[in-house]
């Protein structure tokens, strides 16, 4: 199972559609991996935070460029307004959409395999259904 890569340009809208339709059938092993993948590639589109800051720790101030009606009257420097603290989010290539779905397919697929040859064919069969969502929903 491989995820096409003249495919990939809608990849996120079609899985996207694919999950709402797998809520609506209440396919349980699809929406997993479905959810799963979109989380991936949120993920993947995440800001790293600064140099220099620990995970959990607040990051240095923003600078201030303005402060008429952006800033808050209770704290110096604060950043007002919907959407104010907001970082812009990394734009991936639809070749890397492709290959954090692909790799996704293929976690579960080896993770089947595993599975199957300690025993566990239910897990296994779980798995194999959550790796054929996803390439079904990738095209």
């Amino acid at each position: 199972m491989t995820v096409p890569a003249s495919s990939a340009d809608d990849l996120r809208p079609r899985l996207q559609l694919a999950l709402t339709e797998a809520l609506r059938a209440r396919d349980t092993a699809a929406v997993a991996a479905l959810r799963a993948a979109l989380a991936a590639i949120s993920n993947a589109e995440a800001v790293p935070p600064p140099a220099g800051v620990a995970a959990g720790e607040p990051g240095p101030p923003a600078p201030v460029t303005s402060t008429a009606g952006t800033s808050s009257p209770h704290i110096a420097g604060a950043a007002a307004g919907l959407g104010a603290a907001e970082a812009e989010p990394r734009r991936l290539s639809p070749a890397r959409v492709a290959a954090i779905v692909q790799a996704e397919i293929d976690e579960r697929l080896e993770a089947a395999a595993r599975y199957e040859s300690a025993g566990h064919a239910d897990r296994a069969v779980r798995l194999r259904a959550q790796a054929q969502a996803l390439a079904a929903a990738a095209g």
